[in-house]
């Protein structure tokens, strides 16, 4: 607490609060964010789906099925080439059977557009597979 030396009563404790720094610094980073949020918004581009990990992934198990969409949106279901019925109708299958639910792993291609890869996980969702796996290529 300061004092004031000016006043009669010397040893009297001045109880006001200065709100002047707080307020120079309020607006600071008030101009701050709105400089750089702009910023930030404009220049967020990803290149995806390289992945960068020193941990070893665990090897996938047997009973895993793997879906692959090439960069012309054809569908894979393992190593066949399947049409959009076709994947739905295997995937039907996997739902039914009895046991626990096998990992799906969704391989996509790196110029493939977004929608594809949700289509493909709306059919998962639809059929309440629920592991999946969004694999990428680690560097």
């Amino acid at each position: 607490m300061a004092r004031d030396f000016k006043r009669e009563n010397k040893l009297a404790v001045i109880s006001d609060l200065n709100v002047t720094p707080l307020i120079d610094l309020a607006f600071s980073l008030l101009i701050i964010f709105m400089i750089t949020t702009p910023v930030i918004e404009q220049y967020n581009r990803i290149d995806l789906p390289d992945q960068a990990s020193s941990e070893n992934q665990p090897l996938p198990k047997a009973d895993d099925q793997f879906i692959t969409i090439d960069a012309e949106g054809s569908y894979h279901w393992g190593q066949d080439k399947v049409s959009k019925v076709e994947l739905e109708e295997r995937l039907d299958e996997v739902a039914l059977r009895d046991g626990e639910q096998p990992v799906i792993h969704i391989r996509g291609d790196r110029s493939l557009r977004y929608q594809k890869i949700f289509d493909v996980i709306n059919m998962l969702k639809a059929r309440n597979l629920t592991k999946l796996s969004l694999d990428t290529k680690a560097i």
